[in-house]
Order: C-alpha cells, then sequence, then structure tokens
C-alpha cells in the first residue's frame, strides 16, 4: 500500500515538472525577407512563463552591422489565468544593398541551445516610411492605441575615459614601474555602462602590452570594484581592470601602446512607456594614450648585472649567541623590501678560517599590493665553529644591491655575533674530511721514486746532447778560422 502511494505522488511530481517544462516555450522569430536601407533586420527570441536569466551572442550577418539588444516583458490574465512572455531582439542594420544569406544558426538561452533555419534577406533602397514596431506597450490596446511608431532611442552624453598610469617615467635597470588599465567615470555621469566581457578583453590586452625586455608581476585583478577619486578636483569612479609592476632588464625605453577598452553603453528611450523596453543595448570604445618610461643604465660597478634593484633591509633571527665548537647553528639571511624579490640572490660569502658554512635553504613571499612590489627573501644557512672565540658574521656574509632612491650602490652586513667555546676542533674536522686528489693514490700507488725507474735513460740522453753541443762549437771555431 506505501509502495503505491509513494507510485503516485512520483507520478504526480514528474507529471508537473512535465508541464511546467512544456510551459516554458521558446520562439526564435526571425524579421522580415526583405527591408529598405534605412530599416533594421530583427531576431527576436521569447520565452513563456519564464525569465532570461542569460544568453550567448546572436550571430553575425554578412552585410549587416549589429545595432544593440532590447530586451522586453509581458504579463496576460486570461480567465484567471496568468502567462508572462519574456523576449530579448537583437537589431541589425544592413550596410548595403542586396542579397543576403543568414545561415541555420544556435543560440543558448538559459543554457539550453534553440536553433532557426535562417532565411534569406534582401535589401533594397531606403523608403520614406518606416515599418511599425513588434514591440507593443500592453497599455496600447488598454488605452485604445492599436498601434504606435517605433520607439526612438538616443544616446545620452557621457563624462568616462579610459586610461593608462604609470607611477613613473624614468627608472633605472631593475627598478620597478607600476602600470595599471582604469576606467573612469564622473559621479555626476548620467549615462548608463555595464562592463563587456572584461576576461577576454584582457586576454588580448596582455598580448600586445607586456614588454619583451622587462620581468612582469601581475597583481591579478579578480574582480572590479569601484574606488573614489579626485582628478583637478573633480570626483571620478575608478574602476580598474589591471595593474603590474614591470621590471626592466636592459637600458632604453618601455612603450605602453594605446589600449582600447569596449564598452556597453545603453541609449535610452526618448519616450519611455511602462512597460515597454526603455533602453537599448549599444557599445562604445574608448582608447587610452600611449605612454613610455625612460629606462636609466646602472652607474658602473663590477657587479652591475648582477645585483638587485631596489629598498632592502637585513633581516636576522639572532643579534648574538653561545655556542659550542663544533656545535651546528642555523642562522637565516633574509631580505626584505620594496622591489623585485624574485632576482634577489644569495648572499656573496668570504671563507675565513674559524667558519664553515653549507649551501643555504631558500624562503620567499612576495606581495602586490599598494601600486608596489614588496616581500621577502630568506637564505637559512649551517654553521658550524671549530676553534673558540668570537666571529662576527659581518667577516663572512655581504649583500650588495643599487638603491635606486639613493641612486647609489649599498651593500648589507650581518650585525650578528658568535660567541664560541670549547676546545680546538680543527684537527678533528681535518681527518673527518675527505682530503681527494693525490692523498687518495697513497693506497695504490708504488712509494719508490718515479725518476729512479728512467735514472740511466736520462743519463744517456743528457751526455749526448752535450757531446753534440761541443761538435757543433768545433765545427763554428773552424770555419770562422777559415774564412
Amino acid at each position: 500500500m506505501i509502495r503505491t502511494k509513494a507510485y503516485w505522488v512520483l507520478v504526480l511530481i514528474l507529471s508537473i515538472i512535465s508541464l511546467n517544462v512544456l510551459a516554458q516555450e521558446v520562439k526564435i522569430e526571425l524579421g522580415p525577407s526583405e527591408i529598405a536601407l534605412n530599416e533594421t533586420f530583427t531576431i527576436k527570441v521569447s520565452i513563456s512563463d519564464d525569465k532570461i536569466k542569460s544568453y550567448d551572442q546572436f550571430p553575425e550577418i554578412l552585410g549587416f552591422q549589429k545595432q544593440g539588444i532590447q530586451q522586453s516583458s509581458s504579463m496576460n490574465i486570461i480567465n484567471g489565468q496568468m502567462s508572462s512572455t519574456n523576449s530579448i531582439i537583437q537589431y541589425y542594420k544592413p550596410s548595403r544593398k542586396g542579397e543576403f544569406q543568414l545561415d541555420r544558426f544556435t543560440v543558448k538561452i538559459n543554457g539550453n541551445d534553440y536553433s532557426s533555419p535562417g532565411k534569406t534577406i534582401t535589401v533594397v533602397d531606403a523608403r520614406a516610411s518606416q515599418r511599425q514596431s513588434n514591440v507593443l506597450d500592453p497599455f496600447d490596446e488598454l488605452f485604445g492605441r492599436g498601434s504606435r511608431e517605433e520607439p526612438e532611442f538616443i544616446e545620452i552624453d557621457d563624462e568616462a575615459f579610459f586610461a593608462a598610469s604609470v607611477d613613473k617615467s624614468e627608472v633605472f635597470v631593475g627598478e620597478g614601474v607600476n602600470v595599471s588599465l582604469a576606467f573612469y567615470m564622473s559621479e555626476e555621469n548620467q549615462a548608463p555602462f555595464q562592463f563587456y566581457e572584461p576576461g577576454r578583453q584582457l586576454d588580448n590586452i596582455l598580448k600586445k602590452l607586456k614588454p619583451s625586455n622587462a620581468w612582469e608581476e601581475n597583481f591579478n585583478i579578480t574582480s572590479i570594484q569601484p574606488e573614489r577619486v579626485s582628478i583637478n578636483g573633480k570626483n571620478w569612479i575608478k574602476y580598474k581592470v589591471y595593474e603590474a609592476s614591470f621590471f626592466p632588464f636592459s637600458d632604453g625605453e618601455i612603450t605602453i601602446p594605446s589600449i582600447s577598452w569596449e564598452m556597453i553603453k545603453y541609449r535610452v528611450a526618448k519616450n519611455p512607456t511602462f512597460f515597454g523596453a526603455n533602453r537599448l543595448e549599444d557599445y562604445k570604445t574608448f582608447y587610452s594614450a600611449a605612454k613610455s618610461i625612460k629606462v636609466k643604465p646602472l652607474p658602473p660597478h663590477p657587479l652591475k648585472n648582477e645585483i638587485s634593484v631596489g629598498e632592502f633591509q637585513l633581516r636576522e633571527n639572532f643579534k648574538e649567541k653561545n655556542a659550542e665548537t663544533g656545535e651546528g647553528i642555523t642562522y637565516n639571511f633574509g631580505i626584505s623590501g620594496v622591489g623585485n624579490v624574485n632576482s634577489i640572490s644569495k648572499p656573496r660569502t668570504r671563507q675565513i678560517q674559524k667558519l664553515n658554512t653549507y649551501d643555504p635553504n631558500v624562503r620567499q613571499q612576495v606581495n602586490r599590493g599598494m601600486s608596489r612590489v614588496t616581500g621577502i627573501k630568506e637564505f637559512s644557512y649551517y654553521l658550524t665553529i671549530n676553534e673558540p672565540g668570537e666571529v662576527k658574521l659581518s667577516d663572512h656574509f655581504e649583500w650588495i644591491y643599487f638603491n635606486p632612491r639613493l641612486a647609489k650602490y649599498d651593500t648589507l652586513r650581518p650585525q650578528a655575533v658568535l660567541n664560541i667555546t670549547g676546545e680546538s676542533k680543527v684537527n678533528q674536522a681535518i681527518s673527518n674530511q675527505r682530503l681527494g686528489g693525490i692523498y687518495d693514490l697513497i693506497e695504490v700507488e708504488s712509494n719508490k721514486l718515479s725518476n729512479q725507474r728512467y735514472k740511466s735513460y736520462f743519463s744517456i740522453f743528457i751526455n749526448i746532447l752535450l757531446a753534440a753541443s761541443v761538435i757543433l762549437i768545433a765545427v763554428l771555431i773552424v770555419k770562422k778560422s777559415n774564412g
């Protein structure tokens, strides 16, 4: 009995779902087969009893230009039954006369694909009177207005621009320059805007924006957020779409080309109605002005092609430490500050008799924010000291860099001091080391001097050489006396 009830409940639920799906009818209506040069062709998609939540791009038509998208909705109540229809209309403006083919196409509405067979469109000479719009205001029939002219949409003047900004016009090789792209709109702006596929546009921008002679630290903006700024005493809303710091590899010039940025700009109805579409989707492209940054060479220095550029400080994990001879000690040489953290190399070391060091472990952290790149790179060394006494690590470690703000080279040296106590373990350390080289041959080589093996041959060769010299001298003397 319970199974029977459950079965009928399931059938009822599926029936309701099926009726709902069937009620959501989607229609694709194409404009007339013949239009005048001063008229528009339309593709209209209507869905009943549901909203248009998402849709993809309408097809391109050869010989036509897209003029914008209009959305409309209507509601009817008949015999107590309410029904609604939502529509979206893509307008196309012909560019020339002739016969054009709209091929079969598919459009995705609310995640589902709907297809249309297409049609042939003939464009004729311009007509004096305009065709009447299919978009009706529901109140037209209520007040006895059976038909009306196509709504007129006008473009509102905007106070907006797109710009590239740089924080420096001149930098040294290796010094960071911050570059950002942003859309600005005045707080008094009345024109309605909306961002149009920012991700796709940025992908195309990055292909021509990033210079080949510089390292890029991208700030990776994931969401476009409004920011209030003041320019020449006027308030603007700034929408930053890209930000990065460039660190040039060589002197010369970094060029930021003019960048195009497309926005959806709506045209508004000149005579708005209650239920009719009161704005028409259109597009406007903004262009930023090109920028150039001069890159200066570093002053002469033996290591100028190897050092980092920035404003850095030294961070150590201790200032003074007591230890015994032979004891292992971990020392962290950390470099923090503003600059290209990825380019920081390990400090230079000078060998001193008391101190043994090994290759360091490296850890780094890079922070991007506040229009600059900061971070820390830490070199963790393992040290051993075999003789007692005071060991200043400044005698062993140093890190040279160029400070662009002071325009000079500087050196970071440790302040840490090791106080070592205990007995000397120099001999023990030597015995524990593999001497290598000729010492590895002691066990396998003969202990007989190698020159003993060839002593007789060497003596004979010397005697022959001396005899030949005497004979040569004698011949020269005889020739000279005869002459």
